[in-house]
C-alpha cells in the first residue's frame, strides 16, 4: 500500500449489522470495480456500511463530505504556492484513484453538477481522471472504487442526480433497520438494555409515520445512538429524548407536542 494513502486503512472492524444480502453483493461489485450508489434517509447506516466495507476488503478509504461550495479543484487537486514557488497537491478523488483506495462521496447531491461531471471518465471503461490544469491524465489503480450516498428523499429538480450520472453506477438501497435489527444496534451502541432500545425504537417508529405529515424526515437509527448514549450515562429518558430525538427534528410547536407524546407513550 502506498504511503499516501496509508492513513486512510480502516484498521478497526466497524460495527455493522447486515440486514440483507448487501455485503455480499459489494463484494461482487468490488470485485469487478463497479462504482456504486448508496441510496436511502439520513442516519441509516450507508456510511458505516463503507467503512465496514473498506475494512473487509483491506483497502483504504477516502471519504468527501459534499457541500453546495465544493469545486472541481476541491476533489482533483490545484497547484499551491510554498517557499519554492508552485507545487501541485492531489484532491482527494485524485489521491484514491492514483493510489487505489475506495473513494466516498458523501451526499453528493449537495455539490454542484460541474463539480460532479468530473467523476463520469473515472465511472466508465476509461477509468482515467484528466487534470486539466496539470495536463496529465491519471489512470486509475486497479484497487481504485468510487462509492456515492444521496438520500433521495431530498431530491427535488434542483438536488438530484443527472440520468447521465446516475446510470454509471451499481445501487443499494438502505433504509431504517427492522425493529428487531434496529434495538440490536442501539444496544449494542449505547449499552443500554434491550428494553429500553426497544422502547426508542417504538418512539421512531412513532415518528416515522409522521414523515410526509408535518415532518421532513424520521427519527434515524443515528439519531437513536445519540438518545441510547445519553440514557446510558444516567440522563433521564424524557430529557435524553427530547433532546436528542425530538428538538432537532423539528420546530413546529404541535409537531414537537405529538412526538413528546410519543416520548411520553414508551417512557
Amino acid at each position: 500500500m502506498h504511503e499516501q494513502v496509508r492513513d486512510y486503512q480502516v484498521t478497526q472492524e466497524p460495527y455493522y449489522r447486515a440486514v440483507g444480502d448487501e455485503v455480499d453483493l459489494y463484494e461482487a461489485a468490488y470485485a469487478v470495480r463497479m462504482p456504486m450508489m448508496l441510496k436511502g434517509p439520513t442516519g441509516c447506516g450507508k456510511t458505516r456500511f463503507v467503512e465496514y466495507m473498506a475494512w473487509k476488503l483491506g483497502k483504504p478509504l477516502i471519504t468527501v463530505a459534499c457541500n453546495e461550495d465544493m469545486t472541481a479543484s476541491d476533489l482533483v487537486g490545484r497547484y499551491l504556492l510554498d517557499a519554492n514557488g508552485t507545487r501541485w497537491q492531489d484532491g482527494p478523488l485524485t489521491l484514491a484513484a492514483r493510489h487505489g483506495a475506495i473513494c466516498y462521496l458523501d451526499e453528493v447531491v449537495e455539490a454542484r453538477q460541474d463539480t460532479v461531471v468530473v467523476i463520469h471518465p473515472l465511472t466508465d471503461n476509461r477509468r482515467v481522471l484528466p487534470l486539466e490544469k496539470k495536463g496529465e491524465l491519471v489512470e486509475a489503480h486497479e484497487d481504485f472504487q468510487l462509492v456515492i450516498s444521496y438520500n433521495p428523499g431530498y431530491q427535488s429538480l434542483m438536488k438530484d442526480l443527472k440520468q447521465s450520472t446516475k446510470q454509471r453506477f451499481g445501487a443499494l438501497d438502505f433504509a431504517y433497520p427492522e425493529a428487531d435489527v434496529e434495538k440490536e444496534i442501539v444496544s449494542h451502541e449505547t449499552g443500554v438494555s434491550n428494553d429500553v432500545a426497544g422502547k426508542l425504537v417504538g418512539v421512531a417508529e412513532r415518528a416515522r409515520n409522521l414523515k410526509g405529515h408535518g415532518l421532513d424526515e424520521g427519527i434515524s437509527t443515528r439519531m437513536l445512538v445519540h438518545a441510547g448514549s445519553l440514557i446510558a450515562r444516567d440522563v433521564a429518558p424524557l430529557a435524553a429524548c427530547r433532546m436528542a430525538l425530538v428538538r432537532p427534528l423539528t420546530d413546529d410547536p404541535d409537531m414537537r407536542d405529538a412526538l413528546d407524546a410519543a416520548v411520553t407513550t414508551f417512557f
